[in-house]
């Protein structure tokens, strides 16, 4: 694993290199002038997980090497946000002197917040028991004295202990509003959270002035859904997972949000609904077609839209696409621009220093 070079100049020159390979991958689509968002060039990272090396009465953090596999030690790690780099030596100063702590612990994970709150899970591979649970709430509370707003969990085959919450609450500032965002452990959340604003706000910008209701696709806790709404009369959003879907839930009532509908379905049980293909017991009571959902948003896995729901997609006048794969992206692309022409296009450089890009596209109807 080849350490960033934390220089300034350097992180600019990689991320000019991104930008333009970019650019020349996308250059048949005729796509307008890349819009390039950088990222703080450290601690920039809100997650991360680690797993733990022992040796003999001793342990500490390590990592492997993509390429080579190669065991590294990592006692810092100037990606994590400052809050991990802070709990990183805490946790394991109270797992070396405790056999209960420290007895076949395998990982650790963090996740953190801009707003400073953290969540540490700890991974093992045995049972977890009273004495575990005793010793994992003296460590919160001691964390909690030094001022840490902090809460812990244990995990093991079939077992998941929470001493208080299993999440944490961001406060995102996006374009003059603060948001907040419940995010659960062990789901998915946006890594970056300054790159998130960043690109939270574009979409605000891009759908300004935008006409009638938008339909969101994988919508995760809601982070896109509940910044869009003030854009656009009504927001239905669709999301299988179901702790990303309470999530979301939360996340309405807690921002006091009245005009977004969550759904729990999968994209393409949308699409077979949509389409009057499949009747669904779970849209009981829900109008359909009382939506005028001009604008379809997004943000699909690494895989891309799949073929029947590229082919729904189309039938929007407008498209917004968040991408963090632009291979995929590509590939759908080049039906969509069939029929609609991109009005924007913008790189957000969620990952610094690695080859990943994410990727925003907004098209409209020829």
């Amino acid at each position: 694993m080849s350490q960033p070079q934390w220089d300034s100049q350097e992180y600019e020159s990689q991320l000019a290199s991104k930008a333009e390979a970019l650019r020349q991958r996308f250059a048949p689509l005729a796509a307008p002038t890349l819009e390039v968002h950088a990222s703080e060039p450290r601690h920039y990272r809100l997650r991360a997980e680690f797993r733990v090396w022992h040796q003999g009465d001793d342990l500490y953090y390590i990592m492997f090497d993509s390429q080579t596999r190669q065991r590294i030690r990592v006692d810092t790690f100037p990606t994590a946000s400052t809050l991990i780099n802070a709990l990183m030596p805490k946790v394991l100063d109270a797992a070396r002197p405790s056999r209960t702590l420290r007895h076949k612990l395998f990982q650790v994970d963090f996740l953190t917040t801009l707003s400073g709150e953290a969540l540490i899970s700890l991974l093992y591979h045995r049972q977890l028991d009273d004495a575990w649970q005793a010793e994992a709430a003296a460590l919160r509370a001691q964390l909690r004295a030094e001022g840490f707003t902090v809460d812990i969990i244990g995990r093991a085959h079939k077992q998941k202990l929470v001493q208080e919450r299993e999440f944490v609450l961001e406060r995102l500032q996006v374009a003059g509003r603060a948001l907040t965002y419940m995010q659960v452990e062990n789901s998915f959340t946006q890594p970056n959270g300054g790159m998130n604003q960043q690109m939270l706000e574009w979409a605000l910008d891009v759908t300004q002035g935008a006409q009638g209701d938008l339909l969101e696709l994988y919508c995760g806790n809601g982070n896109f859904s509940l910044a869009l709404a003030r854009n656009f009369r009504r927001v239905l959003a669709t999301e299988i997972a179901k702790p990303s879907v309470e999530a979301a839930q939360y996340n309405i009532q807690a921002n006091a949000i009245d005009n977004v509908q969550i759904l729990r379905m999968s994209a393409e049980e949308f699409t077979q609904a949509i389409r009057g293909e499949r009747q669904f017991r779970r849209l009981a009571g829900i109008d359909l077609a009382g939506y005028e959902c001009n604008t379809i948003f997004v943000d699909p896995p690494r895989a891309g839209l799949d073929p029947a729901t590229l082919a729904m997609v189309q039938g929007y006048e407008r498209i917004l696409y968040i991408s963090c794969n632009p291979e995929t992206l590509l590939d759908n692309l080049q039906p969509l621009s069939q029929t609609h022409a991109i009005a924007r296009f913008a790189l957000f450089d969620q990952f610094p220093y690695t080859h990943h890009a994410e990727c925003g596209v907004y098209l409209t109807r020829r």
